[in-house]
């Protein structure tokens, strides 16, 4: 929703985790060449001011992409699960007023009618790339990935072009895509349901032969197995890579979507070969939860980028300020959308400690 309009949704939405059903092995094997890398930012800016938090109100699954032209791009799932939004600033504090404009809306009927859930823009050879998931209006439960691409240098401008589903090996519940390059190859990294596990997703890997196709196999990364990662449901999704100190790391988040939703870690060496997920370490224990003192819950759907100054890391998620949620958790619209400064510890691996403060409402004059 815009910021002129802050009501809660009214539509019922059933839950995002009901049992999944079964569904038969699609054919097979993609063939092609990786893609090219994504832009790097600049490297200069001026000195950040402090982070104002929560930065934009009623945005989950929140996505910031700082591009070479100065700007920080801003998307989210808006609690309607029915349009993908927009907005840019020059500043990371300035997204928290910029305007938003409404760049494409869920189709009237059929496919990419319903659930329109964490958009994420990212910048693929000289063209903008969202990917966000949907289902068809008759069938809201039948969630996949899609594709929209846009040639104009700014993505707010030019026209959203539909370039189809991305197809995996299975007909299944799937969502939150996002794509990074690492040596040359071009990933693309999701959360899935696979016929015969007795869990709700996992997170896959593979190799692209442009921006909206797989190549080659799809490896399973992690399933949801220790505890922490399966209060509610059993859930792995929203994956996100960060690379760094001769490592890769990939977030993601774990659990129901109330309180109990945390990030967990997983890290490869950098010289290692990513599609095996022998070269991938799990962190026995998350690495960012709510937290009490804060008063910040369900912090989770993380991303990163880059402070103003082009060096310090930042971390992006969503968190509630309220513990208890009265019925479904996706019913409630105040996930909203948070950032705060992401450390690191002597060993080179991220410090994310604990989600921050709301901060401070100014005194009336």
């Amino acid at each position: 929703m815009s910021r002129a309009d802050d009501r809660p949704p009214t539509p019922h939405h059933p839950h995002r985790r009901l049992v999944l059903k079964g569904a038969a092995l699609a054919a097979g094997a993609l063939a092609a060449a990786p893609a090219g890398a994504s832009a790097a930012p600049p490297t200069t800016s001026p000195k950040t001011a402090p982070y104002v938090n929560p930065l934009v109100l009623n945005r989950a699954d929140p996505h910031i992409n700082r591009h070479t032209d100065g700007f920080y791009y801003f998307t989210a799932t808006a609690p309607e699960y029915d349009r993908i939004v927009m907005r840019r600033s020059r500043t990371l504090n300035g997204l928290s007023t910029a305007a938003e404009s409404v760049i494409w809306r869920a189709h009237p009927s059929g496919d990419m009618g319903a659930h329109i859930w964490a958009p994420e823009l990212h910048r693929v050879d000289g063209k903008w790339y969202i990917y966000f998931a949907a289902a068809p209006k008759e069938d809201v439960w039948q969630i996949r990935i899609w594709v929209l691409e846009n040639a104009h240098p700014n993505p707010l401008r030019g026209t959203w072009v539909e370039k189809g589903r991305i197809k995996t090996a299975w007909e299944t519940f799937s969502l939150d895509a996002t794509t990074f390059t690492h040596r040359g190859t071009r990933y693309l990294a999701w959360a899935q349901h696979e016929p015969g596990m007795g869990n709700n997703t996992a997170l896959w890997l593979s190799e692209m032969a442009d921006p909206w196709t797989l190549t080659g196999p799809q490896v399973r990364l992690s399933t949801p197995e220790l505890d922490w990662e399966c209060v509610g449901f059993k859930v792995n999704e929203g994956p996100y890579v960060l690379q760094r100190n001769g490592r890769v790391f990939m977030t993601y988040s774990a659990s129901a979507t109330d309180h109990n939703y945390c990030v967990g870690l997983l890290t490869a060496d950098a010289g290692s070969d990513l599609m095996d997920p022998a070269s991938w370490a799990k962190s026995p224990v998350p690495v960012f939860t709510s937290n009490d003192s804060t008063r910040q819950y369900g912090p989770g759907h993380n991303c990163f980028t880059v402070a103003e100054d082009g060096r310090t890391d930042v971390l992006v998620y969503h968190a509630r300020q309220y513990k208890e949620i009265v019925g479904d958790p996706l019913n409630d619209p105040n996930r909203h959308t948070r950032i705060q400064k992401l450390g690191w510890k002597p060993d080179g691996t991220p410090d994310f400690g604990v989600p921050v403060a709301d901060t401070p409402a100014r005194a009336e004059d």
